[in-house]
């Protein structure tokens, strides 16, 4: 019989500053799994871009590096082309170091160095339409979901300008972020939100319900900030059966 309504007891901290959303995701979902350290040692490992945050590449290489396994669920069409994962006989790796000979973007440089090291350390890559029931499977297995998305959009705020990221809705670009997502209400169709930020727009114990639209959406349209994926973390062993 299939739960209507699931909240895993996943608990998080509220991020040190604007830029370490992302380590502090995967340090709530280590505690998730009886894995418990210091934040400050995560944000540390993960290490940060040249103008802040991370990719969630770097967050599934420090898993893997701890003995995790760790599956990424990619819709970032910047970094991978969808034929990549249609046929059997196309190595990724060799794709995205010929890929990276001809485009020079700095965050597509850091963020192919970061998957090369992913493969090479056992993660997964999957390209699979991102839906509800998609979601809805991965929580049924009581695994915490971490996803690069758009906070703009997730938030509804204007968009971000200059060196302290203040609100412009004119000169102002779209901001990511990173949350876990943590259970769902298929009734209603809400997903509940684990938010590092606790200045969020919704609630100030940083849990909170979102339709599901909205966080697909979301997801989505994280490839303009060049993070748009699910990531999934679990020590070998812990499923009853296999994430798809």
């Amino acid at each position: 019989m299939i739960t209507e309504t699931l909240r895993l007891p996943v608990k998080i901290l509220p991020q040190p500053d604007e830029t370490t959303c992302g380590p502090t995701c995967l340090h709530s979902v280590y505690g998730y799994w009886g894995d418990t350290e210091p934040l400050g040692q995560v944000i540390e490992r993960t290490g940060k871009l040249e103008h802040g945050g991370t990719f969630a590449v770097y967050l599934a290489c420090d898993a893997l590096r701890k003995g995790y396994q760790a599956t990424i669920y990619t819709y970032n069409l910047n970094v991978f082309d969808p034929t990549w994962f249609t046929r059997k006989d196309v190595d990724i790796a060799d794709r995205l170091q010929r890929q990276r000979e001809h485009k020079m973007d700095y965050r597509l440089q850091h963020a192919t160095t970061g998957y090369l090291e992913f493969l090479k350390l056992g993660g997964r890559l999957r390209l699979l339409d991102l839906s509800r029931g998609l979601l809805h499977g991965m929580l049924r297995r009581r695994v915490p979901i971490i996803t690069g998305l758009s906070s703009t959009y997730l938030y509804r705020v204007p968009r971000e300008y200059g060196p302290n990221d203040e609100p412009d809705d004119i000169r102002g670009l779209p901001s990511g972020h990173f949350v876990v997502i943590g259970g769902y209400d298929r009734v209603r169709r809400r997903l509940l939100v684990v938010d590092p930020y606790q200045s969020n727009p919704y609630a100030s114990n940083q849990e909170y319900w979102l339709s599901a639209e909205r966080v697909v959406g979301a997801v989505l349209l994280g490839i303009v900030t060049h993070d748009a994926n699910l990531l999934i973390i679990h020590p070998p062993g812990r499923l009853k059966q296999e994430v798809p």
